[in-house]
């Protein structure tokens, strides 16, 4: 299915995240506008049509995926409803770009990919990494065997709780019913994702995961090991309950001949140390960060290039998450 003209998207959960990171992308691309929002609560969907200069704002989702004036569609809301809507878009042959985690859980992210290949709709995940230009670069600098054969790959990300979670006050990404997960499936997702990306599918993953600090009902501790079908060995450390003070975020990649050091959500530093150089490249983030992700999916659906987040690898991520904390054991 290839759009001819211009894509004409509308948002289906105006909030937090469409503000700065994603909504201004589908304005900004070119051959690509924005043109529909909708929230549950109409004030708030008319003030940010209003400030975002979109034409149209509802407070029914079908109505904008009726829209005849909207072509395409961007799920935001909470992954308690992405299945549901971007089922509901597709089947009315509108193409969908649904943000990360894909779903609640992987039978979920199937239905979703069964409902693409059934209709012939395209399906897109928000895995904006993939595009971003500190991760285009680790990756150049992976195919061009910078550090040699890649041998293992550690991952790190310890965090403090939020403030508002100390007080007993719990958002909707520690609330299983609306997120099917925690901060684990919020932030490993991004992680999983973009390795399986550069290095291919990880054959093997188990994990163990734990609520140690009783703070909300999923998990906030997950260690996992796993292993990609090139050999590559993983290891995994995540725990969102650290005193300040312990905080860490560091992924490494360990490679035959050197090795790699990043951050996936605290700079956009990449630290090389070979035997004949140690060196920092700084590529910082653009302002939009999804709008390079966006870009490729309105290239893909006009037919003048290829989008590499799709359904099919939108689902591995929650699938190994899935299996690293025990859902699928």
């Amino acid at each position: 299915m290839k759009i001819s003209g211009k894509v004409r998207w509308g948002i289906i959960g105006c909030g937090d995240v469409t503000e700065v990171k994603s909504g201004p992308a589908f304005r900004n691309v070119e051959n690509s506008e924005l043109v529909a929002v909708m929230r549950r609560n109409g004030e708030k969907a008319a003030d940010y049509a209003r400030r975002h200069k979109v034409p149209k704002w509802y407070d029914d989702a079908d109505k904008l995926i009726h829209d005849p004036d909207v072509n395409a569609i961007y799920v935001a809301t909470p992954p308690s409803s992405h299945a549901a809507y971007a089922i509901k878009s597709m089947r009315a042959g509108k193409p969908v770009y649904v943000e990360k985690p894909m779903a609640m859980n992987a039978a979920e992210c199937q239905a979703m990919v069964d409902v693409s290949e059934q209709t012939g709709v395209p399906l897109f995940v928000a895995y904006y990494r993939r595009a971003l230009p500190m991760f285009v670069k680790l990756k150049g600098l992976i195919d061009m065997n910078a550090i040699g054969d890649v041998k293992m790959i550690n991952l790190i990300l310890h965090w403090p709780a939020k403030p508002e979670e100390l007080e007993g006050s719990v958002g909707w990404r520690v609330d299983p019913r609306i997120s099917g997960g925690g901060h684990f499936h919020d932030l490993a997702a991004h992680q999983l994702d973009y390795l399986e990306y550069i290095f291919g599918p990880i054959k093997a993953a188990k994990g163990l995961a734990a609520n140690q600090a009783g703070l909300y009902e999923v998990e906030d501790a997950v260690t996992a090991t796993f292993q990609f079908e090139a050999g590559i060995l993983g290891t995994g450390s995540w725990c969102f309950t650290v005193p300040e003070r312990q905080i860490s975020e560091v992924t490494e990649i360990v490679g035959s001949k050197g090795r790699i050091s990043f951050s996936f959500f605290s700079n956009t530093v990449l630290h090389i140390e070979t035997e004949t150089m140690v060196e920092n490249f700084d590529v910082p983030n653009p302002e939009h960060v999804h709008q390079p992700l966006v870009d490729l999916v309105v290239k893909d659906l006009r037919g003048e290039g290829s989008c590499p987040s799709t359904g099919k690898t939108g689902m591995r991520a929650t699938m190994l998450m899935d299996n690293m904390v025990g859902k699928l054991n």
